[in-house]
């Protein structure tokens, strides 16, 4: 059987995890996930992610948008990435604090 997931799905999924994630300590595995699966500029946008995060109270949702852009694009540019994305997006809200 052949699960299809609709692209924007996987990747707002994706963005709400990546970002609840790069304000707790999940962010450390996170870095490395990322670096692995999607490339050293990810690993950078995370970390800029973090950084204002901790500096406006009120960034989460313009995050979680432009996370959410980022990894449509990417979707649309290599959709083979989908199945890797989905793992990830489970595997860190998993790692979330409850």
């Amino acid at each position: 059987m052949t699960v299809v997931q609709h692209r924007p799905r996987t990747a707002w999924d994706a963005a709400r995890a990546f970002v609840a994630a790069a304000d707790c300590d999940v962010y450390w595995w996170l870095t490395d996930a990322v670096a692995h699966h999607l490339g050293a500029a990810y690993r950078q946008a995370l970390t800029e992610t973090r950084l204002r995060l901790q500096q406006r109270e009120d960034a989460v949702s313009a995050e979680a948008g432009a996370w959410r852009a980022r990894l449509e694009e990417l979707l649309q540019d290599r959709p083979d990435l989908a199945p890797v994305l989905r793992r990830l997006a489970a595997e860190t809200a998993g790692r979330l604090p409850r």
